[in-house]
């Protein structure tokens, strides 16, 4: 019989477990690439998962916009929430640069740890109670509770969105 696997905690885990905030780990096979099928074993939807987008304002330093994936970002309510007069999106030359991270690996627990910009969370997140969200790796996500990581991230809700 095969022994299972044990998957190595990435950084963004290890932060939350001394932290002591619960959070269920979640990995796609094949990336950002998720297949219905892995949908339906982890019981999400497209809406459940949200995208950690990096701006950067006009006044500001970058910021932190997360809404759902099936959502777009309104760049003019982050802008006015951030206390920008514009906020743009970072392009992905710059991202890793940025927040440290690649596309589709930014989390708000790692950028909180190491650069602290501000983080806004669309309001649906605090409707929905748990969220996923990347864990630091493509690929890679968690499964958490959208208030406790606002909290824990310094974040505020805002009504950011909008639907697409």
């Amino acid at each position: 019989m095969a022994k299972k696997q044990k998957v190595k905690k990435i950084l963004v885990e290890q932060i939350l477990d001394k932290a002591k905030i619960p959070y269920e780990t979640i990995a796609f096979t094949n990336g950002m690439e998720r297949s219905d099928e892995e949908m339906m074993q982890f019981g999400i939807t497209e809406h459940d998962i949200y995208k950690t987008l990096a701006l950067t304002g006009n006044v500001t330093s970058p910021v932190i916009g997360v809404v759902p994936l099936d959502s777009h970002l309104d760049e003019k309510k982050l802008a006015v929430v951030s206390g920008n007069k514009r906020v743009d999106l970072i392009h992905t030359k710059e991202l890793q640069k940025t927040t440290g991270y690649v596309h589709g690996a930014n989390n708000p627990v790692g950028i909180w740890q190491t650069k602290k910009f501000p983080i806004y969370f669309d309001n649906e997140a605090k409707s929905a109670g748990t969220i996923v969200v990347s864990a630091g790796e493509v690929g890679r996500s968690i499964r958490i509770n959208a208030e406790q990581l606002a909290d824990f991230v310094h974040g505020q809700f805002a009504d950011i969105n909008s639907e697409i």
